[in-house]
């Protein structure tokens, strides 16, 4: 296929070459940890500036609605189109797209730039540095990209993006989802006005408490203080990749701190691959079956997932935990909740430890203090929870499914092996 300029159709700027004095709040410095490795801005990247600041670190261009943003340094590989009712500046090592005019649809080239064809142009023209990679900015203009029909990149981008809206439709009511089993665990084990005998809230109606000294607060009646080695029965790590590893060979997917999500989902997307022969050294050390908690050990902590179907073919490194309760102490769900709360990240986060990548040790996390609900409390709340989590479940393997499809579908339909009829 024939080959235009990028430049012809679209300009191209880059940010301030330094980094402003960072607030709590105001304009959006736009940093590479903002922009992931599948595509999306993420919010929760977000650094700030000020107001002043703002001004000074976007004379060279404000970041608007449908602009294509891109690294160029260090961390290659990275896209993302500029959401709507955007207020911030680009930071360091990043660079955007403007359309010049409307001969190119702007999702179509972030699609372009997903895939595996782009991928290795870029890898051809990178500039390989002492410390860190680049591609040149100045250059960036002379890339070439395909003089694709115009209608045939809206429908490319019909399809591909369909797929999207519904994967981003997952996730948002699996995060909807994990709010209400959050709030739902405060409810119970932090307020304790989980259900009594009645169906009314327990503390709420005179429900009987006991001070508790270690605590210096009131808890209810029967329950106690114990440590997460008393509701734990086993803990267990996978291995880090040694010589007789091959990352990306294989039908096994090697679960890392990097596809635990905060939501409590887990996210297979950009995950490792291994094969049989590896997949056994590492289970020599994990042991992860249907109920276990996968644990991120590394900061920022309370990632989590609870294993709802069998994982033949998964495992996981070193730096996460397969966690596995005591049944006849606690309930997997109530454990994976607590693990997520707030009290637990707090007190996690001040005993971590580590020069470059913080975090718990699994000493550390046994010796954890919390409170123990009776058991069939527990058993009541995973009751409540379950059809909850079930359907977290569903909507993730749901996403899993099509993330699967768009990447199958992506490359094919770039190149031209597939066609979309009307």
């Amino acid at each position: 296929m024939q080959k235009v300029r990028i430049g012809d159709y679209f300009d191209v700027y880059d940010g301030a070459h330094a980094t402003p004095k960072k607030t709590e709040d105001g304009p959006v410095y736009l940093g590479i940890d903002a922009v992931t490795n599948d595509g999306k801005i993420n919010p929760d990247g977000y650094a700030h500036l000020s107001v002043e600041d703002y001004y000074k670190w976007s004379k060279r261009v404000k970041p608007q609605f449908g602009d294509l943003v891109f690294s160029y340094e260090a961390t290659l590989g990275r896209y993302a189109l500029i959401p709507e009712g955007f207020y911030g500046c680009l930071g360091r090592r990043l660079a955007l797209l403007r359309a010049k005019t409307d001969r190119f649809n702007i999702k179509w080239l972030y699609y372009y730039f997903l895939s595996p064809e782009w991928t290795a142009y870029i890898i051809n023209h990178t500039v390989k540095g002492s410390t860190v990679n680049r591609i040149s900015v100045e250059d960036f203009p002379d890339f070439e990209i395909p003089d694709t029909d115009r209608l045939v990149q809206d429908s490319i981008v019909d399809v591909l993006s369909t797929i999207d809206a519904k994967v981003d439709l997952n996730k948002a009511v699996n995060d909807n989802l994990q709010h209400q089993l959050k709030l739902m665990y405060d409810y119970w084990f932090t307020q304790f006005d989980f259900p009594d005998e009645n169906g009314k809230p327990y503390r709420a109606s005179g429900g009987a408490m006991v001070w508790n000294e270690q605590l210096k607060r009131e808890i209810p009646l029967y329950w106690s203080i114990g440590t997460v080695s008393d509701c734990v029965e086993k803990i267990s790590t996978g291995l880090n990749p040694r010589d007789n590893f091959v990352l990306g060979n294989g039908s096994i997917r090697y679960i890392t701190v990097k596809n635990l999500t905060t939501t409590g989902s887990l996210d297979f997307s950009g995950c490792d691959m291994i094969d049989e022969e590896a997949r056994a050294i590492v289970h020599r050390r994990s042991d992860i079956s249907v109920g276990d908690i996968l644990f991120a050990s590394i900061a920022p902590l309370g990632r989590c997932y609870l294993i709802q179907q069998d994982p033949v073919d998964w495992d996981i490194n070193e730096s996460v935990f397969s966690i596995r309760s005591k049944t006849d102490t606690v309930t997997p769900e109530f454990m994976y909740l607590y693990f997520q709360s707030d009290s637990f990240i707090q007190k996690a986060t001040n005993t971590s430890t580590g020069s470059i990548f913080k975090g718990i040790r699994i000493n550390t996390l046994l010796d954890t203090a919390l409170i123990v609900p009776e058991l069939q409390v527990c058993k009541s709340f995973t009751d409540a929870v379950k059809p909850l989590l079930a359907e977290i479940n569903n909507n993730s393997s749901e996403t899993a499914k099509l993330t699967a499809l768009r990447d199958w579908l992506l490359p094919m339909l770039m190149n031209g092996q597939a066609t979309i009829s009307d």
